[in-house]
């Protein structure tokens, strides 16, 4: 219920319907990733992804919240326990997250080559 109330403040009705899928995702990224050194290579990826599309949702939703001049007393990024009003700052940790995210997928093998992957790869091409 916290949660949805969480959603609810940003005031999009198609939060709505993706609450479910939201949590789902979170889930199986969790899960994912931490069993990501002994699960299939597809399934480490398909974690991989679904916590850079989390990272990119929640950053996305707190961006066009903020830009709207919405006042959320909970942003819903740490559940109903730790609940933080959306600010300025939040915005950082959101793309803090979206970060270690692309570095998390990129680690499970996606296609999200990382800076220091790049230059290893040009490293070992000469």
């Amino acid at each position: 219920g916290a949660f949805q109330r969480a959603l609810d403040g940003y005031a999009l009705l198609v939060l709505r319907d993706l609450a479910g899928g939201l949590v789902g995702a979170e889930i199986v990224a969790a899960v994912g990733l931490l069993a990501s050194a002994s699960v299939p290579r597809p399934i480490a990826r398909a974690a991989g992804l679904s916590g850079l599309l989390v990272a990119v949702m929640w950053t996305a939703l707190a961006a066009q919240a903020f830009a709207r001049g919405l006042e959320l007393d909970n942003c819903g990024c740490f559940g109903a326990y730790l609940a933080q009003p959306l600010r300025w700052w939040v915005l950082i940790e959101d793309a803090y997250m979206l970060v270690l995210a692309w570095y998390a997928a990129a680690a499970t093998g996606s296609p999200f080559p990382t800076p220091a992957l790049r230059l290893r790869r040009a490293q070992e091409a000469t």
